[in-house]
């Protein structure tokens, strides 16, 4: 009939129509991880970003990524209490590597391997088939997505004894707690100021538990010593080719959407025709 020869032209030529255009779309997300290609040799560009918020002056800076990698931290902190200015800056021989971006590259990757099992000869049989596989790319594509959706919540004293904190020169003041991670489109540094909670204190103590973004009031426990946050300073930057990878992934898991539906649609008409 002429609904069967259409599926057979479907499963034939348009989803391999659609799979290569996924292909180019997760190939341009995974170029804008800015990685070279195994072997190719070229080095990353590093890009300057300004750190900025709104309606706040006391923490300013400018942070270096490349790749993955935060390689330079240049940060200005003006404390409130005294309006002293503290500097501290990333060490010349350390960088930071941010796990989200690698990890949303590692999916993206995943997922063209995926695609390109399938290449222009393989003959699709059934409709599930394809469904199936554009199943497992949506799930990695919705893994890529939410690593940068979704930072990790972390406890204070696990932001205390990050190997971040031993990335500055000079090295962070007692009372000072820092923590970068990407949230959507965007590179984030948060700057906890502290003070000592005195033994004789008659604050009831409550540890905090893990969040992405403690608030003043947070209390912890580090090193014998009772904490709690008195200020909380969040400056971000935008960074554009995140933007560009997560519209990438917005389209794809589109197209994998619609040629689910296309899929369904004749499968259900299959299943359901009259004898």
């Amino acid at each position: 009939t002429m609904q069967e020869e259409e599926f057979k032209w479907l499963l034939q030529e348009e989803v391999h129509a659609v799979l290569k255009q996924l292909q180019d779309i997760l190939k341009e997300a995974s170029h804008r991880f800015a990685l070279p290609a195994s072997g190719s040799g070229g080095a990353i560009k590093q890009e300057n970003f300004v750190l900025s918020t709104l309606g706040t002056d006391q923490v300013k800076g400018v942070l270096t990524l490349q790749g993955d990698a935060l390689c330079q931290a240049d940060i200005n902190l003006k404390m409130p209490r005294n309006n002293q200015l503290l500097h501290f800056a990333f060490r010349e021989d350390k960088q930071w590597k941010l796990q989200q971006i690698q990890d949303a590259r590692n999916h993206v990757n995943q997922a063209i391997y995926l695609l390109m099992n399938r290449d222009v000869n393989y003959q699709f049989k059934t409709g599930s088939e394809v469904l199936k596989l554009m199943d497992a790319v949506m799930l990695q594509l919705s893994r890529a997505r939410n690593r940068l959706t979704t930072p990790a919540t972390l406890t204070l004293p696990e932001i205390a004894s990050s190997g971040l904190t031993k990335m500055f020169t000079p090295a962070l003041p007692p009372d000072i707690l820092v923590n970068f991670y990407i949230n959507l489109n965007k590179l984030c540094l948060t700057v906890y100021q502290l003070h000592v909670l005195q033994p004789s204190t008659t604050k009831n103590f409550k540890p905090a538990g893990g969040s992405i973004l403690h608030n003043p009031g947070a209390m912890f426990e580090f090193g014998n010593q009772r904490y709690e946050v008195s200020h909380v300073h969040k400056v971000e930057c935008v960074v554009p080719w995140l933007n560009d990878a997560l519209v990438f992934f917005t389209v794809s898991l589109q197209l994998c959407q619609q040629l689910k539906d296309k899929i369904s649609v004749f499968s259900s008409y299959w299943n359901y025709r009259p004898y």
